[in-house]
């Protein structure tokens, strides 16, 4: 597990993991009880089956609470980050930790033809990265012990 590695690793080592979206006429409170039933910070936003808007736990507490927006009385397109900043299977684990760190974001959908594949949150690349480098302590350990084959 390297920070060279494809998202397209990430995504299969997660699983099969379903999808959370949202519509933008839907309101925010709607989507904040996703959030929270799902235990989730980030909601795809989806219209005529396409990616339209990211709606996070950051956006509601930037653009709704601190402006005065009433969760119920408020829809998703009017506090959604849009457009979304996506990824393909194909970019590195490094070039997505580069992105979010840049953009500040947390989730970062992947999709492969307009089609949503997947989305990766900064938790799952920090994941990634200390995996592979235990497994490099542990061949160095084992190296240094004398356990090492070769």
């Amino acid at each position: 597990m390297k920070i060279t590695d494809t998202i397209g690793s990430v995504l299969k080592r997660k699983g099969e993991i379903t999808i959370q979206y949202i519509a933008p006429e839907q309101s925010v409170y709607e989507g904040l009880e996703m959030m929270a039933r799902y235990d989730i910070g980030a909601l795809l936003v989806c219209s005529n089956n396409r990616l339209v808007g990211i709606l996070s736990e950051r956006d509601y507490a930037r653009k709704g609470v601190l402006k005065g927006h009433h969760s119920k009385e408020t829809h998703v397109s009017e506090i959604m980050t849009s457009p979304v900043l996506f990824v393909s299977p194909q970019h590195t684990v490094d070039e997505c930790m580069s992105m979010m760190t840049e953009h500040h974001f947390r989730h970062l959908p992947v999709l492969e033809h307009d089609k949503v594949v997947g989305v990766i949150s900064i938790g799952d690349l920090v994941k990634w990265v200390i995996s592979g480098q235990e497994q490099t302590i542990q061949d160095l350990h084992g190296y240094i012990v004398g356990a090492y084959p070769g």
